[in-house]
């Protein structure tokens, strides 16, 4: 028996199941529902890594600037390894991440370079 209300057992002629909710048989999905593509928002990705190292390069400008960024430099090539891959989003920031964490590196290695050169001239 298909249907404890059907005594016959027989089936609808159409193939469609029959249930509680009998709107929703059909074989076709719901629009905006599931994976199917139209009606609903886009699958979002996987952002953290790329938010951490732009967040972290940024931070790295103003607090401890050494350590900070350094972090956002190794998240920012971890998150576009995986952007690149199809793992996950965010490339830009990512990006963004490694360019504020790379000048912020270069700045402090001229800060000491400038710091030991007074220091070697003031003499």
């Amino acid at each position: 028996m298909s249907n404890p209300q059907d005594p016959y057992g027989q089936q609808d002629p159409y193939g469609h199941p029959s249930g509680p909710f009998p709107q929703q048989s059909g074989g076709y999905p719901q629009p905006g529902y599931g994976p199917s593509g139209y009606g609903g928002p886009p699958q979002s990705q996987d952002q953290g890594m790329a938010v951490g190292s732009l967040v972290c390069s940024i931070v790295g400008i103003f607090i401890c600037p050494a350590v900070l960024s350094i972090v956002g430099i190794v998240l920012g090539h971890i998150a576009v390894g995986k952007a690149d891959r199809g793992e996950a989003g965010g490339r830009g920031m990512a990006m963004a991440g490694l360019i504020i964490g790379y000048v912020t590196i270069a700045l402090i290695i001229v800060a000491v370079i400038v710091a030991i050169a007074i220091g070697a001239f003031d003499r």
